[in-house]
C-alpha cells in the first residue's frame, strides 16, 4: 500500500499550495490572514482586495482539488489493490481538501477547505454539483452570507445524490453516496466560527449579492 500512501501524500501538497497567500504576498506584499476575516480564501481574498484577485484565486483552489480527484487517483498508481476506484478518488479529493485548510507550506493556517473541495465535487459528481451551486447561490441572494451558501450547498449534495438514481439519471458507487453524507459535516465544522457570528448578528454580508432585499 505503500503506492496508496505516495498518492495521498502527493493530493495533499498539491492541496497545501496557498495560493491566495502567496499571490497576496507578491502582488501587494501582505499576509492575507491578518486582513478582513483573517481567512485565507477566495472570499476573504474579494472581501480585502476585489474580484479579480479573488476569482484568480478560487479557480487556482478549485483545480487544487480536481486534479487529484480527476486525474491522480485515476492515472497514477492504477493497479492499486482497490476494488472502488471512487474510493481512491474520494481519498485524493479528500487529502487535498485537508491541504487547502492545513497547509503544510503555511504554518498549517489556511482557508476553510470549500474552494478545493468544489473542485472534488465537480469531479466526483459532475451532473449533481452544478444544481448544488444554484442552492447555495439562492441562499446567498437571499441572505447575503456566502458562508451559508455554502452550508446549504452542502447540505443539498447528499439530497441530490439520493433524488437523481431515482430519475435514472446517475447510479453512483456506495462510496460516493457515503462521501456525500459526510460533506456537510465537514463544511459545517469548517465554518463553526461563521455559524457563531450569524446567529450574534456579526457575520459580513455582501449586501450586492442580495436580489430580494426587505422594504423599511
Amino acid at each position: 500500500m505503500i503506492e496508496l500512501v505516495i498518492l495521498l501524500l502527493a493530493s495533499y501538497i498539491t492541496g497545501s499550495f496557498p495560493t491566495s497567500i502567496i499571490v497576496i504576498r507578491v502582488t501587494k506584499n501582505i499576509d492575507i490572514r491578518e486582513h478582513g476575516s483573517g481567512n485565507a480564501g477566495a472570499t476573504n481574498v474579494f472581501r480585502v482586495l476585489g474580484w479579480k484577485y479573488a476569482v484568480f484565486v478560487l479557480t487556482f483552489d478549485i483545480f487544487k482539488g480536481w486534479l487529484p480527484t480527476a486525474v491522480y487517483a485515476t492515472t497514477i498508481f492504477q493497479q492499486l489493490p482497490v476494488p472502488d476506484q471512487g474510493l481512491v478518488q474520494i481519498l485524493c479529493g479528500f487529502a487535498a481538501v485537508f491541504g487547502h485548510t492545513f497547509p503544510i507550506f503555511a504554518g498549517f493556517r489556511g482557508g476553510k477547505g470549500v474552494s478545493s473541495l468544489i473542485g472534488v465535487l465537480l469531479a466526483l459528481f459532475p451532473l449533481a454539483f452544478p444544481l448544488c451551486l444554484l442552492v447555495g447561490i439562492a441562499v446567498i441572494t437571499t441572505t447575503g452570507y456566502v458562508s451559508l451558501g455554502s452550508i446549504a450547498a452542502a447540505i443539498a449534495l447528499p439530497i441530490i445524490i439520493l433524488i437523481l438514481p431515482r430519475l435514472g439519471v446517475i447510479s453512483p458507487n456506495l462510496s460516493l453516496v457515503v462521501f456525500s453524507l459526510l460533506v456537510p459535516w465537514f463544511i459545517i465544522y469548517t465554518h463553526r466560527s461563521n455559524i457563531s457570528r450569524i446567529r450574534n448578528g456579526t457575520e459580513n454580508r455582501f449586501e450586492k449579492a442580495i436580489i430580494f432585499k426587505k422594504k423599511n
